[in-house]
Order: C-alpha cells, then sequence, then structure tokens
C-alpha cells in the first residue's frame, strides 16, 4: 500500500505506524499539548489532563518516553519526585499534534453538519 509516497505505513508492524499510533492516541494527544506548555508531575498531569486512569497515564509517559518525545526526570529526594518534560523531538510531534487540534476546532461545525446529513440520509 502506498499512501503519499509513503509506502511503509500500510504494513501491520510499521515503525512508522506504531509512532503514529502513539503520538495520536487518545491520552498521547493530550500528554503532548499539555507538556508543550510546561513540565509536570505525575499527579498534576493527570489531573491537568482529566479522565485518566493513572495505570493508561503511566503507560502512555512509559511509550512517549520511550520513543524520544518525553523526559522523565527522577530526583533523588524524599519524597521522591519525578517531573515530565518534552524533549526537542517532542516539542516538534507536540507542534503538530496541535496543528491537528486546532484545526478540529475549527471545523466541528462543518464535522456536526456532515454527521447530521449523514445520518439522516440513512433514517
Amino acid at each position: 500500500m502506498n499512501v503519499s509516497g509513503w509506502s511503509a505505513v500500510g504494513e501491520e508492524m510499521c515503525p512508522h505506524r506504531l509512532v503514529l499510533e502513539h503520538v495520536t492516541s487518545r491520552w498521547g494527544v493530550l500528554v503532548l499539548i499539555a507538556l508543550e506548555e510546561r513540565s509536570y508531575r505525575f499527579s498534576e498531569l493527570r489531573r491537568e489532563i482529566g479522565r485518566v486512569s493513572e495505570k493508561m497515564l503511566a503507560q502512555t509517559l512509559q511509550t512517549l518516553e520511550r520513543d524520544g518525545l518525553v523526559h522523565r526526570d527522577a530526583k533523588p529526594v524524599i519524597p521522591p519526585r519525578v517531573d515530565y518534560s518534552l524533549t526537542g523531538l517532542g516539542r516538534e510531534a507536540a507542534e503538530q499534534v496541535r496543528t491537528l487540534a486546532m484545526w478540529t476546532e475549527r471545523r466541528m461545525d462543518d464535522v456536526r453538519r456532515a454527521r447530521l446529513e449523514y445520518d439522516e440520509a440513512r433514517s
């Protein structure tokens, strides 16, 4: 399959596809956008994002850290303190994700209209 010259994207285990899934996942998008503003401790980030379980946020952060998008800074203090921030690569990804988020905000009325037309045509 060739999607605009990106032939590997259709392959199930394509590394491009996996990174794209990580960056555009439900929680990945929100983590990137939140961390674009500033660094957060885990509990602060969870409150900022809202409605995400501890387990899912931890998995998302770990995945984004593994991909080189998030930096985890564990400070050797008592009690332990861990801050999360974006790497340079993460900042670049966050800018792209924010552009897509802004597009959805601008075009939501058109999407709602299209949904209504679709639903009416099928009822």
